[in-house]
């Protein structure tokens, strides 16, 4: 059975649009004219943020609708050049209905680093995001960067560009968002428990397995498994188990045999 899918009308679309890119600015993701936002409102239709406006300012007027051949089908405005990725996104993953693009600074900080948000640290990061793989470098506004990204657009929930940025994708533009905050606060987290404290309790495989089942009970299939810390299968060492071996068996008759023998012997030289 094909699975329903419901679209945003024209109006929906461009007021979330507007709504998640002031969120986006106020969270610091983006800064002057950085960043862009994608939503489906139909099968071959899509509203896009215009090149060079503050993603803060925004109103419904500015967007640009366009086809998912790049097409633009009305606005007044030209689309931001990386509309290439949004609409390879679309291609690779039929399921995905909003796209975000942005630069959080902690995130990009590790796709500057070429460094993969890899690392079972939080429950939430499991089920949400997964893991996060960062994509090879490519100019932007070229064809290079919807080709670096197409190998992750379907099992995974996110990607980080290297030296560039983040991209994340949902079922709706609010899971889009969500990923991209929820991007930002893990990688925040690997910062601080990597970089400043030094130390962290990795989730070992069984509670990750655990996680991704549950992530599968929400509904969600993709995102990857994060490395994870294995599972102790060996066999707890006898002093740990309080269990004694062989050796230690005959070491305590023999010290109960001596002790019982001493015994006897005292008695035996008192009746003497």
């Amino acid at each position: 059975m094909l699975k329903k899918i419901t679209y945003y009308s024209d109006f929906e679309a461009k007021k979330m649009i507007c709504e998640m890119g002031r969120r986006m600015y106020l969270k610091n993701f983006v800064a002057a004219n950085d960043g862009n936002i994608t939503v489906k409102t139909g099968p071959n239709t899509i509203w896009a943020t215009p090149t060079g406006v503050s993603k803060g300012f925004m109103t419904p007027d500015m967007l640009v609708k366009m086809d998912l051949n790049g097409k633009v089908l009305a606005g007044n405005r030209k689309p931001s050049s990386e509309i290439k990725m949004h609409l390879r996104v679309y291609a690779e993953n039929p399921d995905v209905q909003a796209v975000t693009h942005a630069h959080p600074p902690v995130a990009t900080s590790f796709a500057i680093a070429g460094i993969d948000l890899d690392q079972a640290v939080s429950p939430e990061a499991v089920v949400i995001l997964g893991k996060v793989p960062v994509a090879p470098y490519a100019t932007p506004g070229t064809q290079e960067v919807p080709d670096s990204i197409a190998p992750y657009c379907k099992d995974y929930n996110a990607v980080l560009l290297a030296n560039h940025g983040a991209l994340t994708w949902g079922k709706d533009i609010v899971e889009a968002y969500y990923r991209l905050e929820s991007l930002e606060h893990y990688a925040l987290m690997l910062m601080y428990s990597g970089k400043i404290i030094e130390q962290a309790n990795e989730l070992n495989c069984n509670q990750v397995s655990d996680l991704i089942e549950i992530r599968k009970k929400m509904g969600i299939h993709s995102g990857g498994t994060p490395s994870c810390k294995p599972v102790r299968t060996d066999v707890r060492s006898r002093e740990e188990a309080q269990i004694p071996s062989e050796a230690d068996k005959a070491d305590l008759v023999n010290q109960i045999v001596a002790k019982v023998t001493e015994q006897v012997l005292q008695k035996l030289q008192l009746k003497g």
